[in-house]
């Protein structure tokens, strides 16, 4: 059976799944759509065009589904989805998509966005995604499975961020963050393999080893950056985490990728 406080609005259009609670002042009025066991604890607002999936629970003045910060939105029926099993914290803010960038917002399951932390119009998060306190999306960033954005991170508009990468607290993302790997520092540059967070993730020596040689090789001083990588899909494409970061780097992405810091620099 749901519990909903007596001082909590409900909207006429809103849908509840079993056993959901809602809390002290939550306003919740649109096309809502809470799925089975969710929670939103207190001053909690959902609106517009927004599903929220089982078991995730939104902690006090979290903020989703009201019009993005796009001067080119002009009311379109656009969406925003959030899995299942995540947490919410206080004071997050969530923005549907726009008629540019296909029309949802998109959080996949088991994801934590702390306290303060922001996404943007037509972001899309994977499962097991983490941003820290005040972690900020700009419109259009996708953020794969796994990988951790740390405190105050601010990424630029349409930066990717591939699964089981790690980004350090205070950088800024202008440049796609590639898979596995460390980013850090502000603009942000690729500082090795994101080790402690794949050996946490059950990744083994082996696989360590085969995607430090796959960087090292990428970005080897011999030979341009196309004929090392062709040189790397050649040798280690059948391996399935290889051909991940190769399938990364083949995307259509309008930026370029963080490298290493060479002499000072990075490349």
């Amino acid at each position: 059976m749901s519990k909903i406080h007596p001082t909590a609005v409900i909207g006429d259009a809103v849908r509840l799944g079993a056993d959901v609670e809602i809390g002290p002042y939550c306003v919740v009025d649109g096309e809502v759509s809470l799925d089975d066991g969710v929670k939103l604890l207190s001053h909690v607002v959902v609106a517009g065009r927004t599903s929220i999936g089982a078991g995730t629970t939104l902690f006090s003045f979290a903020s989703v589904g009201h019009r993005p910060q796009d001067l080119k939105y002009a009311g379109e029926p656009s969406r925003v989805t959030i899995g299942r099993n995540c947490s919410v914290r206080e004071f997050v803010t969530v923005h549907p998509g726009t008629q540019g960038g296909g029309m949802i917002t998109s959080v996949g399951d088991d994801c934590l966005l702390m306290a303060t932390s922001h996404v943007a119009h037509d972001c899309r998060l994977g499962n097991g995604v983490i941003l820290s306190n005040g972690a900020q999306l700009a419109g259009h960033v996708s953020v794969d499975d796994h990988a951790i954005l740390g405190g105050m991170v601010g990424a630029h508009q349409r930066v990717r961020v591939g699964r089981h990468a790690f980004v350090g607290g205070m950088s800024g993302l202008a440049k796609d963050v590639l898979p596995f790997t460390v980013a850090f520092g502000n603009p942000a540059t690729m500082r090795g393999l994101n080790s402690v967070g794949l050996k946490r993730s059950g990744f083994t020596h082996d696989q360590l080893h085969l995607l430090r040689t796959v960087y090292q090789d990428l970005f080897a001083e011999k030979g341009t950056f196309d004929e090392r990588f062709e040189a790397i899909e050649r040798a280690h494409g059948g391996d399935e985490l290889v051909a991940q970061v190769v399938s990364f780097i083949r995307g259509n992405s309008a930026r370029s990728f963080t490298g290493p810091r060479l002499n000072g620099n990075e490349e």
